[in-house]
């Protein structure tokens, strides 16, 4: 080719120009073309400032120093380093967004010795810069070719004046501008008919960059791709420029890769580089509608479906935001459009395909970018300058307006929900059932697709935090999404004004990404009480004290001059936000999910029991009406399935579960840090037991929901998913719930801990098979071997009075959780030892053997009355003629009545045959205790009550179809009621059966023989001892019968006045002044706290003997004897 040279390698040769306009390209005065006269400015330069002159756009200079690829080659100093260092700037030149492109060593030396006879030698020459030119824009002014395209208009000033141009910059703006021109003025592409050079014809291993699509090597014509469907360019002039202009810009990338080293060295360097930006400049143009018309706003940008294809020049996407943004409007006007197109083109997908994949990476490829010299990030800035960032509520429907109208909203609510939208349904369960495997690999498909998302915003959150221009905006959008959504862990909340599910569950995860670094000593627990909190906790219950308390306790501080509200760092706010994040997200998802589960489990057995029924209304007027309704509950039980299943992709995600978990572990070390500030040894959070009597306000005054949530979410996970507890965070967990079991003073709600019992409960492996490590691990903690018995026996009489309107069916359940946990304490011996040494110690297992009589006392008449009342209606079903005499209603009533006492009677059978066999194993090792004046006359009475159920004349209206439906075993029943009277087989026993006046007979006893012996419940020696009892019980009525005494009329001041019998042991019940018989008022207390007259409180050592009086009733006695 024949150009314009210069004397010297200089980029600016002292030569006439050719000015070029957009608009003419030879319109130009003959006396511009005298030799030496002052350069004038480039077309590129003229055509931007006089853009910028009449539309207010800010000119984009093309002055610039050479690109990073350039600066980076530099650094190359020998041929050898060069031809080795050469593979590695590939990776940094070529095209895309990022490359895990290998290039074998002794290829790239092959192909650069092949190529350089077709390259500029060793000493650079203008003519081969010219030469190289030519090569990356395709054109060619001196000779028409089939590989590139004819200039005409620099053809013919080269024709006239040899210096056609100023410098290669001028040079290649003429070329841009008249190559752009002619793109746009033409209605064909004249790249396209090019045929493939030997440029092109470089081996494939220079080409393509996983994030670029064409060739490097290509022709003239663009072979840049749009894979993806949705993502296609508008087809229009503008697109054709700008993929000329960027397929130059990537041609720079394979010219430095052909010739490495003198690529790395002005003048070639500065020339690729003055190319790279002069693409870039003229892209902006282009995309401004400098060369065609301006482009209307409502037009999508050109530029996003490159990037959404992920098919831009590596470098280019950086160097035009660091050429826009020092001129704002030009940026805002560029960017702007690119940005709310993302947002609002990701608002249409969901995980249906694998589309919604690409808008996130180009959002985080932008917040990713960095200007020069600095870790700004522009994008970042523009991005919260939208208006939509954080737009204001303008309904009630905060939430929701914030998934909706917000700036990364759409991100956040990319979800699989059902509720959220149907596409996941549609694709993936909308046919009829689905396996198990084809489930487990549809979820498994989606959950990568949701961590995908989450890794995804976590970046884009993480670069608007770190931007400092960005980082209060952030942290409001943050704290919006908490705020907006406060309503969300209400029971009944309107899920239209709130944000989805798919949008919390997203929120949570960037949060827990955020938050995972988090020292706690950078936490500061007065935050949630400052007024610079992000987070109102004035309206919640708190763990130990009242708003009063708190009131005065904020006042107190206040005044306090050592105190002072810290400005709240981001460490404590990004804590507290994710804590509450957990509470607005995964909790009341997983509740929901249950919800949903017991729905379909209760309309399984309606649609069951209409179906069984069929035969008996199939004639009736109402079958129609039946019938109808059971395909309206048919499509709504398959409504809720499919529902379930996105669900279950969504919440059984083993990732964010162990997450939550994680997170709960750092957060019951900051509990435990409240509750005990002092390290140990070794630096870890150091406990011991017992607790400072008060609990410090720190503690007392958070929310209850704080500890709640730690709770429900283990039983969630326990239920659905125990693999998840397998992690090293568990061990604090359990600790911390030995120390509020065991500590419940420092929390004023009963239920609160009730629950942290719950999940010790479900952690045994006899409930929970999986968790067997896990409960070892609890029962073996050196807090629980020394304090958890005594603290579970306590709150099983605790719970008696809780305040609760179900305080009497609340306490059976907690009481049967108690129960089961004790059953396997009493199995491990340090255990065992510790409950041995607290029953033999004080009161307090006095007072739990009196709760557990009571209760075995109600569960079991309530179990053998339905028990009865199942037989009555059995027994009227079978009887045919009987039955067919009761009127449909009736047939239905009784029906109804049968199901009712059926589930009644599993659930009081459960809970009476745990505390009958806690009465079992206890009597086996401990039998003092029982036999205290106040527990054995009512424990041998509630014994002998028992028995005469099983064994007396109305025994067979127990009997019932299948009774193992209901739990219901008489001979194992019979065998531990039997085997209770043989453990405490004493005189002091015999002695309270014999006073037991309303159940005892000999013959009850002999009928209890009879059954043993028959049905070999018991061994013979057992029968014979316990026939022993029974002659030992007759013994004693003989000898009673024999010396009894009638007192006749008894003082009343000698009789007590609850039970208007004769005291023996007198006593002043100080808060009424009442005088009682001992035993009876220890009877009471056992029951109650409090002065059965009065209701304040008592205890046994406030009672005074009122010896006097007891001294004159035995002086009575006395004179009734004689």
């Amino acid at each position: 080719m024949a150009g314009g040279q210069s004397s010297s390698p200089s980029t600016s040769p002292q030569a006439k120009t050719s000015t070029l306009s957009p608009t003419s390209p030879r319109d130009q005065s003959p006396a511009s073309g005298q030799s030496g006269a002052q350069s004038s400015p480039s077309p590129v330069l003229q055509s931007m400032e006089d853009n910028t002159s009449s539309s207010g756009t800010v000119a984009m200079t093309t002055e610039s120093s050479p690109s990073p690829q350039s600066s980076e080659k530099q650094s190359m100093d020998t041929a050898d380093s060069c031809e080795k260092s050469s593979q590695q700037s590939m990776a940094d030149v070529d095209s895309g967004i990022e490359t895990n492109m290998e290039v074998e060593e002794m290829e790239v030396k092959t192909e650069s010795k092949r190529k350089r006879d077709v390259s500029i030698g060793s000493d650079s020459s203008d003519k081969l810069i010219t030469s190289a030119v030519c090569r990356i824009c395709r054109v060619s002014w001196t000779e028409k070719s089939q590989e590139s395209v004819y200039l005409p208009e620099l053809g013919e000033a080269s024709e006239h004046d040899e210096q056609a141009y100023l410098d290669f910059k001028d040079l290649i703006s003429q070329i841009l501008t008249e190559v752009l021109l002619m793109l746009t003025t033409s209605n064909e592409n004249p790249f396209e008919s090019l045929k493939e050079s030997a440029y092109a014809k470089s081996p494939s291993k220079y080409g393509v960059s996983p994030t670029s699509i064409s060739s490097l090597g290509s022709l003239g014509k663009s072979v840049r791709q749009f894979p993806i469907q949705k993502f296609q360019p508008e087809k229009c002039k503008e697109t054709t420029v700008l993929n000329y202009l960027l397929d130059c810009y990537e041609r720079v990338a394979l010219e430095e890769r052909m010739a490495p080293r003198r690529s790395s060295s002005p003048p070639l360097s500065t020339v690729l580089a003055e190319i790279r930006n002069q693409s870039t400049c003229f892209a902006i143009l282009v995309m401004q509608g400098v060369f065609t018309e301006p482009r209307l706003s409502s037009s999508p940008p050109l530029l996003l479906p490159y990037l959404l294809n992920q098919n831009l020049p590596r470098g280019f996407l950086q160097e035009l935001v660091h050429v826009t943004c020092q001129q704002k409007h030009t940026f805002r006007e560029l960017f702007t459009p690119i940005l709310q197109e993302l947002s609002h083109t990701v608002r249409k997908l969901s995980f249906d395909t694998d589309d919604y994949r690409q808008p996130i990476l180009v959002l985080n490829e932008l917040c990713e970018i960095k200007t020069s010299g600095s870790n700004a990030r522009p994008i970042c800035s523009l991005i919260v300058q939208q208006e939509n960032w954080l737009p204001e509520p303008m309904t009630d429907a905060q939430g929701m307006e914030l998934q909706k109208l917000s700036f990364l909203g759409p991100f956040f609510g990319l979800s699989v929900f059902a509720e959220d939208g149907t596409k996941v349904v549609d694709k993936h369960f909308s046919g009829g059932q689905i396996s198990s495997d084809s489930a487990s690999l549809v979820n498994q498909s989606l959950r990568h697709g949701m961590e995908f998302v989450r890794v995804e915003l976590y970046k884009v959150l993480h670069a608007l935090l770190v931007n400092g221009d960005t980082r209060e905006a952030a942290m409001n959008f943050t704290s919006a999404c908490v705020v907006r959504n406060l309503k969300r862990a209400q029971m009944q909340a309107d899920e239209n004004m709130l944000a989805g599910e798919g949008f919390m569950l997203n929120f949570v995860a960037v949060m827990q990404h955020l938050a995972v670094k988090i020292k706690l000593d950078k936490v500061d627990p007065f935050y949630i009480y400052s007024p610079h909190s992000r987070i109102n906790i004035t309206e919640d219950s708190r763990l130990k004290v009242t708003s009063q308390e708190i009131t005065k306790w904020l006042e107190e501080l206040g005044k306090n001059p050592s105190h002072a509200w810290q400005d709240p760092k981001f460490p404590t706010e990004c804590f507290f936000l994710t804590l509450h994040s957990h509470h607005l997200s995964i909790l009341p998802i997983a509740r929901k999910y249950q919800r949903r589960v017991r729905a379909m489990r209760d309309l399984t057995r309606i649609m069951e029991e209409l179906q069984n029924t069929e035969p008996q209304w199939k004639l009736l007027p109402t079958a129609s009406r039946n019938h109808e309704l059971l395909n309206r509950w048919k499509s709504q039980a398959n409504r809720l399935q499919r529902g379930k299943l996105c669900a279950d992709a969504a919440l059984f995600d083993e990732n964010l579960l162990g997450r939550c978990l994680q997170f709960y572990g750092t957060f019951v070390q900051f509990l435990l840090k409240l509750v005990c500030p002092l390290p140990t040894r070794h630096g870890a959070i150091g406990v011991s037991l017992p607790l400072p009597k008060d609990a410090p306000m720190l503690f007392a005054a958070l929310p209850e929901y704080y500890v709640e949530d730690i709770s429900d979410f283990l039983l969630f996970v326990l239920q659905y998913m125990p693999q998840v507890l397998n992690d090293t965070s568990i061990q604090d967990i359990i600790t911390f719930m030995v120390v509020v079991v065991c500590s419940p003073s420092y929390i004023s709600n009963p239920y609160l801990v009730a629950k942290l019992i719950e999940v010790m409960f479900v952690i045994n492996p006899n409930i929970q098979p999986r968790t067997e490590k896990l409960n070892e691990m609890l029962l073996m903690n050196p807090l629980a071997l020394e304090h958890l018995s005594p603290a579970l026996m306590k709150f099983y009489t605790d719970i008696e009075t809780t305040g609760s309107s179900n305080e009497f069916y609340d306490k059976f359940s907690i009481r049967y959780h108690i129960s089961i946990i004790f059953k396997t304490l009493w199995q491990i011996p340090a255990h065992r030892a510790n409950l041995i040494q607290e029953a033999m110690s004080g009161n307090q297992f006095v007072r739990f053997v009196n709760m557990l009589m009571n209760d075995t006392t109600f569960l079991l008449d309530e179990s053998l009355d339905t028990l009865k009342s199942i037989h009555e209606i059995q027994d009227l079903m079978e009887n045919s003629e009987e039955w067919a005499k009761e009127s449909r209603e009736q047939q239905q009533s009784r029906q109804r009545q049968l199901a009712q006492d059926e589930r009644q009677c599993r659930s009081y059978l459960t809970l009476a045959s745990e505390t009958v066999e806690m009465f079992h194993y206890l009597t086996k090792g401990i039998q003092k205790p029982f036999l205290k004046a106040e527990l054995v006359d009512r424990l041998a009475a509630m014994l002998n009550f028992n028995l005469q159920q099983l064994c007396g004349p109305k025994c067979n209206h127990l009997k019932v179809k299948t009774p193992k439906k209901y739990g219901w075993e008489p001979k194992k029943l019979l065998d531990q009621l039997t085997d209770i009277y043989l453990h405490l087989n004493c005189d002091e026993f015999a002695q309270a059966i014999a006073n037991d006046e309303r159940s005892y007979r000999k013959e009850l006893f002999d009928d209890a023989i009879s059954r043993l012996s028959k049905h070999v419940v018991k061994t013979t020696t057992e029968i014979e001892e316990f026939r022993f009892l029974q002659s030992k019980v007759e013994q004693i009525l003989v000898q009673r019968n024999k010396s009894a005494l009638d007192f006749g009329e008894i003082p009343e001041e000698f009789k007590d006045p609850l039970m208007d019998t004769l005291m023996a042991d007198p006593v002043l019940v100080p808060p009424s002044g009442t005088i009682m018989d001992r035993p009876v008022i220890l009877r009471h207390l056992l029951n109650s706290q409090t002065d059965p007259w009065n209701r304040q409180h008592l205890t046994e050592d406030m009672l005074i003997p009122d010896t006097d009086l007891k001294k004159r009733i035995e002086e009575w006695m006395k004179s009734k004897q004689k």
